[in-house]
């Protein structure tokens, strides 16, 4: 089953039995997400990229995920799990996802779908039910490198100003350093404390926005079929190095405006 938006020339189809994820944006016909049943563009909750060896402590508990990505828990139960439709119009839809085992805290996500003639909204937040608990929230798209239309197909330019990387430890962890950004290619996160910029352009056919408020982002380009601009509330392995938490009267929310024009 599976909800979708129109808007202009802009659709978009989110599969909310398979992680609530957007499976298809497709822009005046123009597919420019990688298609299949694990790519598209899925949310990562309740965290982001790596958790080393899937660990985590809240006070004196220590956690333990399930090593989904052995040796670290990766991306969060979300993008697994059949999410809930709260509500749907042409251009507007809400999804939820009840945190339970095994997560360790009671909790509710809820993720909002907003689509515009040249712009794609989505916002991400978690409530707590009982006791608070860091968490961490954000989106994975897989943008084609190449969409085979418009300049010859030419592969994508991304484009943006980071004020520092976080240096990467060869258990593909940030070691706590922070580094000048450097060349790609990425797999990597950059902070940008004015929030996320960062600029998609496929010659001659597309440029395409990624924009947050969040200071975080990942970039990954080392596939030769797709490249990932993920914009999320903190950096890897964050419920260790920087947990935020998600308490009773401050929930943890995180949104993503994708606007695009067309090139040529």
């Amino acid at each position: 089953m599976s909800t979708q938006l129109r808007a202009g020339g802009a659709e978009v189809t989110i599969d909310q039995e398979n992680g609530c994820r957007i499976s298809s944006l497709r822009i005046d016909g123009t597919e420019l997400l990688r298609q299949g049943n694990h790519y598209g563009s899925f949310p990562m909750v309740p965290w982001c990229g790596r958790t080393k060896d899937g660990q985590f402590q809240d006070g004196a508990t220590l956690h333990q995920l399930p090593l989904n990505h052995p040796p670290h828990a990766i991306h969060g139960f979300g993008r697994d799990a059949a999410w809930r439709p709260a509500r749907a119009t042409g251009t507007e839809a809400a999804f939820t996802y009840p945190l339970a085992d095994p997560w360790p805290y009671d909790g509710l996500v809820t993720q909002i779908f907003e689509l515009g003639e040249n712009a794609l909204t989505l916002t991400m937040g978690i409530e707590t039910y009982g006791d608070s608990f860091p968490a961490q929230a954000g989106w994975h798209p897989w943008f084609r490198r190449n969409l085979g239309t418009g300049g010859g197909g030419s592969d994508v330019r991304i484009d943006f100003e980071a004020a520092w990387q976080e240096e990467r430890g060869a258990d593909h962890l940030p070691t706590g350093n922070r580094i000048d950004p450097k060349p790609g290619p990425w797999d990597d996160c950059f902070g940008m404390p004015y929030g996320v910029d960062v600029t998609l352009t496929w010659p001659g056919a597309l440029e395409l926005k990624v924009t947050s408020r969040s200071e975080w982002v990942v970039v990954y380009d080392e596939e030769p079929e797709a490249v990932c601009v993920e914009p999320q509330s903190g950096p890897p392995n964050g419920l260790n190095s920087l947990p935020q938490l998600v308490t009773p009267v401050d929930p943890l929310e995180i949104s993503t405006t994708w606007t695009w024009r067309r090139l040529g």
